[in-house]
């Protein structure tokens, strides 16, 4: 009677933790934007890797020059100044007199550390060192305002500790950071020129080129993530015109009445036909081509089989009346029959009269069906609900039947009869299928504009398995046990159509120890004829 209810929704920290309840555009959106994100950072990767090592070459020449310049310069003491010769050096130097010591440190009076550090070419912060047999003689750096400053006993220790090589390696000299230093022979085995260059300009500018390059990604990944978005958008329309297409045939009444479906549902362009959004809204209609083809002969299978119920009972009146007059004339004469024929005659009497019954509820939803105008007129709930408890306090004393009825009367615009029937059969329901000393209670409200009339027993209860199918026509939880109460299984059914036809609905709620029917009834609109006329 009613499509499937909609799946329920993950959660939003449960969607954000699965990509599978993503959408399709998202999942390609993120896609994209991953991609991109691994070839932006394989590209700066390999960039700072490349540009890392070329740096790095760079000062390792450079280290290796000041090397070689620093271990000539003390081994021949610092070039003349001018108006020397070349080969005469400057005066107080003690280079050439017999006195002259071999390891004496040739020294400036401009700062500590060794003489060459003021040499020409000696870049600043320069680091420079004496070793003798492991020891420091001498060691000094070279400021960035061109003097000479001494370095603490533990650089110049760690510089005392290399040994002589002929590439630079990195060492982190304490206070001054990491530096690429070379160890060169001097003029003894034991003796050794260590020089060293920092690594901060190598750093700093592969730090640079980092920042530049993740300010870079970031724009290029924002802008990709906005053409995504626009691309992504523009080719998955067809698909979200076949999505849309599909929830309007599935908000569409299919379980009842004619139904029109809109042919084609998507329009698909020739041009595409060929590619998977093309196929998909081909396949979609063709589809729904034999779905309204199924749904058409269903409609015309229902509307033969009721106008045969229809007609069927129509014609079933009149020799069940003349049936039941004939009944009523032997009754009358019963004396004068033997036992036999008098008890054949009572079985036929009642059977007769249930069969009437059956025809009445049959020929009452062949009109239901056909649309058949309602009557428009007030009625009061509140006395229609005390009379049908009163009559099913009569036909069944054993059970307790109670009421729970608003102070004020509750007066709604219908069909006085069939909402008594209504009433009626909803009773006759809770008494049939409960056994003796059950309580019934009815109930009745008024809740926003809405009156709402609530049948409650605590019998038993309806398998859980019927419950879907209870109103639909000769429903029986119990075949036996129902033609025994003289249940002809339209009861309900015809309490839904008469429901639906006023513009209602109804509801059902039964588990063991207790079953609910809730009949919500507008208060002021008429009878719908255009819910009445899609059937029951």
């Amino acid at each position: 009677m009613s499509s499937n209810p909609p799946a329920e929704r993950p959660g939003l920290l449960t969607r954000l933790r699965s990509p599978r309840t993503w959408s399709l555009r998202a999942r390609l959106l993120v896609t994209q934007i991953v991609l991109l994100a691994v070839v932006c950072a394989g590209i700066g990767v390999a960039t700072e890797f490349a540009l890392q090592r070329f740096l790095m070459h760079q000062l390792d020449q450079q280290v290796i020059e000041a090397g070689r310049r620093s271990a000539i310069i003390y081994e021949l003491g610092p070039p003349p100044p001018p108006g020397f010769g070349p080969h005469r050096p400057p005066p107080g130097t003690g280079i050439g007199r017999p006195d002259f010591p071999r390891r004496i440190i040739i020294r400036e009076d401009d700062g500590p550390g060794p003489a060459f550090l003021n040499a020409p070419g000696q870049a600043t912060r320069t680091v420079g060192a004496v070793i003798d047999q492991g020891r420091p003689v001498d060691a000094g750096v070279i400021t960035a305002d061109g003097a000479r400053a001494e370095i603490s006993a533990k650089a110049a220790q760690q510089l005392a500790e290399l040994a002589p090589n002929r590439h630079p390696v990195t060492v982190e000299l304490d206070g001054l950071g990491r530096y690429r230093v070379i160890a060169n022979h001097s003029r003894g085995p034991q003796e050794a020129i260590v020089t060293g260059l920092p690594t901060s300009d190598v750093d700093d500018t592969l730090l640079s080129v980092l920042v530049m390059f993740c300010v870079v990604g970031v724009v290029v990944l924002g802008a990709a993530a906005t053409a995504g978005i626009l691309i992504i958008r523009r080719q998955l329309q067809p698909l979200s015109r076949v999505s849309a297409a599909a929830r309007q045939v599935a908000d569409l009444e299919l379980d009842r009445g004619e139904v029109r479906l809109p042919t084609p549902i998507v329009k698909v362009d020739p041009a595409s036909a060929h590619t998977e959004i093309g196929q998909l809204g081909s396949s979609l209609n063709r589809m729904l081509d034999r779905i309204a083809g199924a749904l058409a002969a269903r409609h015309a299978s229902e509307t033969r089989i009721r106008q045969f119920v229809a007609d069927a009972s129509h014609e079933l009146r009149t020799p069940l009346a003349a049936i039941r007059g004939y009944t009523e004339l032997a009754q009358r004469k019963q004396e004068a029959l033997p036992d036999d024929v008098a008890h054949a005659m009572s079985r036929v009497q009642s059977e007769t009269e249930r069969m009437t019954q059956l025809v009445e509820d049959m020929l009452l939803l062949a009109r239901l069906d056909t649309g058949r105008p309602l009557e428009h007129e007030r009625v009061d709930l509140t006395r229609l609900v005390v009379d049908a408890a009163s009559d099913a306090h009569i036909a069944a004393p054993e059970h307790k039947w109670s009421l729970d009825l608003p102070e004020e009367p509750v007066v709604i615009r219908g069909d006085e009869a069939r909402l008594h029937q209504v009433l009626a059969n909803l009773l006759a329901n809770a008494r049939t299928h409960t056994p003796p000393g059950t309580s019934v209670t009815t109930a009745l409200t008024v809740e926003d504009g809405t009156a709402v009339l609530t049948v409650t027993d605590d019998g038993p209860g309806i398998p859980r398995w019927l419950q879907p199918e209870v109103f639909q026509r000769f429903a029986r939880g119990d075949s036996s046990r129902s033609r025994r109460g003289g249940s002809t299984g339209l009861g309900l059914a015809i309490v839904a159509a008469v429901v639906r036809a006023h513009g209602g609905t109804i509801d059902l709620h039964s588990g063991p120890g207790k079953t609910e029917f809730v009949v919500r009834l507008p208060v002021n609109s008429q009878p719908s004829h255009s819910e009445a006329k899609s059937g029951a």
